[in-house]
């Protein structure tokens, strides 16, 4: 009955803090769509304040990477998920007092969330063998990821709804925010505690993690796969950030609402091709993925050429009052169809080949380098203003770094078993 309610309380959690986290997110943005429209910042400095914002949540998880697995194993998972949540709380609360304090408060408002979500992102996945049968891992793990896509989409629909309807009442929005997150941190006071390990040693974890990150790294298939995840990430935070000053630019939407639109399109794409590639490949087929790598710098290429051939915006739909323009709309459910080929097998080689003892580790490992993929993503666009490349210059940029990276991860065939059960250990 316990595991039972602690599952069901950390679906609720998670669902509200994913909810919260992306929500936030886009009541910050939706302010600088504002300040644009009104002329308080220059297009240029829009972009660079969007790519900062990135940057702030993917720093702590690079930075304390050795750290947060150390005290998920010393320290009761659960306590862990309150603290995430307790982070997430005091920077929603220091985000809110920017209205009054200066708008730079935002940005260390969004730092501390950055923290929550590191500590609490290990422990939603550490903590599930620990309150469930291992019979049940599978579908848990599965139930988690889409919920969390879930929260992730309706977080931005909503947040950007709440950037535009209270859009000279900003603190409004923030009310709500803490008060979801909030309640995400009941829900995890309510779990009962769960075991710990008061004899590891920071020491001993962190030589481990530094062994697990060299093993996997110089591997030649998982090397590689880690590689390739990266380059998903670094692609996906390039089209995100890109999306407002370019959509505001470009197709000269309006609201954040509109502009928030155009990443579902994406996620959508996303998540059909995770479909078709678990019908399409076996486990470690990775045949295609080369292709499907380079394939993908295509469309994200071909966006630009929306601001040079007006018909690319026609036929522009006109929906419940939301503007479908339906050639951007396919280009970026194309791209997120190939995405999703292409990240799919990878995830799945990383998992699979690695030292099943140390699959939690690997896990780290992968994290660390995906946040490092989309932590060059946000320094990149960050400096491409004053570089003077423009928001669609900026597609093609992308386009150009993925089929290029992509072009040079020739994956060899499958180790031996013997080889796989290797990796990690010391020798």
């Amino acid at each position: 009955m316990r595991a039972h309610r602690n599952y069901t309380l950390l679906l609720i959690s998670q669902f509200l803090a994913a909810f919260g986290d992306n929500a936030v997110l886009q009541v910050i943005l939706g302010q600088l769509t504002y300040l644009n429209q009104s002329g308080g910042i220059s297009d240029n400095k829009l972009r660079q304040l969007n790519s900062l914002y990135q940057i702030l949540l993917f720093v702590p998880s690079i930075a304390l990477a050795p750290v947060v697995g150390y005290l998920n194993d010393r320290y009761a998972k659960t306590r862990w998920l309150v603290g995430g949540h307790g982070f997430r709380i005091c920077g929603a609360i220091i985000c809110a007092m920017s209205l009054v304090g200066g708008f730079w408060l935002q940005a260390v408002g969004y730092l501390i969330i950055g923290i929550g979500i590191s500590i609490y992102g290990p422990a939603k996945y550490g903590i599930l063998p620990e309150i469930l049968p291992r019979d049940r891992l599978v579908k848990a793990n599965g139930t988690v990821e889409l919920l969390t896509l879930v929260a992730i989409l309706s977080g931005v629909m909503v947040g950007s709804r709440m950037a535009d309807f209270f859009s000279t009442k900003t603190y409004f929005s923030y009310t709500i925010l803490i008060a979801l997150y909030m309640a995400a941190l009941w829900m995890s006071l309510w779990m009962t505690s769960t075991p710990f390990s008061s004899g590891l040693r920071f020491s001993d974890s962190l030589m481990e993690f530094v062994d697990q990150t060299r093993a996997l790294i110089v591997h030649p298939r998982i090397g590689r796969a880690l590689g390739g995840t990266a380059l998903f990430w670094l692609c996906g935070v390039m089209l995100k950030i890109n999306f407002q000053p370019w959509g505001m630019k470009v197709l000269e939407f309006r609201s954040n609402t509109q502009i928030s639109l155009l990443f579902v399109w994406l996620s959508i794409g996303i998540m059909t091709g995770s479909i078709l590639a678990g019908r399409w490949h076996r486990v470690g087929d990775l045949h295609r993925s080369r292709q499907y790598g380079m394939l993908l710098g295509v469309p994200v290429a071909l966006l630009s050429a929306v601001s040079v051939f007006p018909l690319l915006r026609h036929p522009d739909l006109q929906i419940g009052g939301l503007r479908i323009v339906l050639p951007v709309t396919i280009l970026l459910v194309i791209a997120g169809v190939i995405a999703g080929l292409f990240l799919v097998p990878l995830n799945a080689v990383i998992q699979d080949e690695s030292n099943p003892g140390k699959l939690g580790k690997s896990m780290a490992v992968q994290n660390l380098t995906d946040n490092l993929g989309m932590l060059l993503a946000g320094l990149f666009c960050a400096i491409a203003p004053g570089a003077g490349v423009s928001s669609s210059g900026l597609f093609i940029a992308t386009g150009a770094i993925v089929m290029v990276a992509a072009g040079v991860l020739k994956f060899p065939a499958k180790e031996p078993l013997n080889f796989r059960e290797g990796i990690g250990r010391k020798h």
